[in-house]
């Protein structure tokens, strides 16, 4: 690439001395002293270089480099403070890619920046970032109808990968208080709801219940959520369940719905649809067993004392 003129000899000499540091300290020290120059030899190769296989390859050190070490977002920030722009800008573009591998990798490097960052995705970014997300997990949903594969479609396998890769986005984005509403604004809620009634495989089942646990810890979403029929959706999953882990983040989301509503009458609804989806009947099941998971036991626990009294209110 140096060769044919498409990088500068400043970005391939930088390039080739990250690729030498196998050891993290080095790394690191080179990441401290030239951060900079890292952003932009990343940004540089990205941006001019066609060939996907070398793009794939720059996304994934990208993505490795904040992994390892979440405060290396602010390599970027700091790049795109110079340049008057926003971490993210440079990532965004990258949605509209053909190669799917690309976009995840992207996305998964936005959500990165957006919430371990010091600066709050915002404005036409976060709605245009939320968007692609809804829209993928819709996708997806119409993918889950059986509808007849196209040439050169992805596999079913890699589609779930991706899949569940999009809804590792959003459990990061989800952390945020900031970005619980105006995910919810952006009708997300609607989207999860739709993956969870489409009778998704149990990862992704368990990646969405997670974002409604994120989203219960708001006393104010929790409020909101009531407009949904989150507790006959999530009680019918727990039913089926089979997953430790599908069963675990069901109880605590139905705990953060009872714990953080501040309002007495939004707990009494809550505990009133648990009780009529016969919730109560399926933890005196769960409580017969044993588990590893502390918190599983604490939360059964809990529910049961929360709506053995909502039943005694009665």
């Amino acid at each position: 690439f140096f060769r044919g003129q498409m990088i500068s000899g400043e970005d391939c000499e930088f390039i080739q001395r990250f690729e030498q540091k196998r050891n993290p300290e080095e790394k690191q020290e080179l990441l401290q002293t030239e951060g900079n120059q890292c952003a932009k030899t990343f940004i540089n190769l990205m941006t001019h270089i066609s060939k996907e296989q070398t793009v794939q390859y720059i996304l994934t050190m990208v993505d490795d480099m904040l992994q390892e070490n979440h405060q290396r977002v602010c390599i970027f920030f700091d790049y795109a403070k110079r340049g008057k722009n926003t971490a993210w800008s440079y990532f965004l573009p990258m949605l509209n890619r053909q190669d799917l591998f690309t976009v995840h990798m992207a996305a998964r490097i936005i959500a990165k920046l957006a919430a371990w960052g010091r600066e709050l995705m915002e404005g036409s970014d976060l709605n245009y970032y939320f968007n692609w997300i809804k829209t993928q997990l819709s996708s997806q949903k119409l993918r889950g109808t059986g509808g007849s594969v196209e040439a050169g479609a992805v596999s079913t396998s890699d589609s779930s990968q991706y899949v569940q890769c999009v809804a590792g986005c959003l459990q990061l984005m989800l952390r945020v208080n900031e970005y619980r509403f105006a995910w919810v604004e952006a009708d997300g809620v609607n989207c999860i709801m739709g993956v969870l009634s489409n009778k998704c495989g149990f990862q992704l089942q368990y990646q969405m219940i997670f974002c409604v646990w994120l989203l219960a810890f708001s006393p104010q979403m929790c409020e909101y959520l009531r407009r949904y029929n989150i507790v006959p959706v999530l009680s019918d999953i727990l039913q089926e369940s089979v997953k430790e882990k599908v069963t675990r983040i069901i109880l605590a989301a139905f705990r953060n719905l009872l714990e953080k509503s501040t309002e007495r009458e939004t707990r009494q609804e809550y505990a009133l649809a648990m009780i009529q989806c016969k919730v109560l009947k399926q933890l005196e099941n769960l409580d017969q067993q044993k588990y590893d998971d502390e918190d599983i036991s604490e939360d059964i626990k809990f529910l049961l004392d929360k709506l053995g009294e909502s039943v005694q209110d009665l």
